[in-house]
């Protein structure tokens, strides 16, 4: 499974990159907004610490005006990926972008009859919505689910991009369908290394180097 990080926090995408942990980046506006910086120079800095796709959303709702963003877009690295909303209009700027050649992530995903369309749009990655399916009282992960078996029954070769991930127990459950990449915030992300009996044997394994009364260097 492919790890992404959701955020536009540069400090946070260097460190986990610097873990050897990430294989992209997803942001979009709210995420550009918080930063409190310019989109586009965010987009490029991110770009060059990261060799993985790294998703910049159009923000226009009609087909030219995705086009127009979207190429724009392109512009600032070769690893950037247009990601546009799963509307009609959307569906037709993916088709075209990809056409063109460009890396497309559909988003705002929330049924597998949209995930189906974004396919047969020719999507790089569709992104459905986990954890606002359950902030509805629906199971996020059982779209997941239909999903990935959908796609493999027609040999589609839309990536599954599980978003809006709230838990490590999210990033498990998508590993176990088999998604192909989840996108997480930082802290989520590096709560996967954490257990308290990790912690506890350090305890240990220090106490016990203490009592040697010895050092490694």
């Amino acid at each position: 499974m492919k790890f992404f990080v959701d955020t536009a926090d540069v400090a946070e995408i260097r460190d986990l990159a610097d873990a050897g942990l990430l294989d992209g980046v997803t942001t979009n506006p709210s995420l550009i907004a918080k930063s409190g910086r310019a989109f586009k120079e965010v987009i490029a800095e991110i770009c060059k610490i990261v060799e993985g796709p790294v998703s910049a959303e159009v923000t226009a709702l009609d087909f030219a005006g995705m086009i127009r963003e979207g190429n724009d877009l392109r512009k600032i690295a070769k690893n950037v990926t247009v990601k546009v909303p799963l509307t009609i209009d959307g569906l037709k700027a993916c088709k075209a972008l990809r056409a063109d050649g460009a890396m497309v992530n559909v988003t705002l995903c929330f049924s597998a009859n949209q995930a189906l369309l974004a396919a047969k749009a020719g999507a790089s990655f569709i992104s459905p919505f986990v954890g606002r399916l359950d902030d509805i009282h629906m199971e996020g992960m059982n779209l997941i689910s239909e999903i990935r078996k959908i796609y493999d029954n027609y040999g589609f070769d839309t990536e599954i991009l599980v978003a809006s991930v709230r838990t490590a127990n999210h990033i498990k459950q998508a590993a176990l369908i088999g998604a192909d990449v989840v996108t997480a915030p930082p802290a989520v992300l590096k709560g996967l290394a954490k257990h308290p009996l990790t912690d506890k044997g350090i305890e240990m394994f220090l106490a016990d180097w203490k009592k040697t009364g010895q050092t490694i260097l």
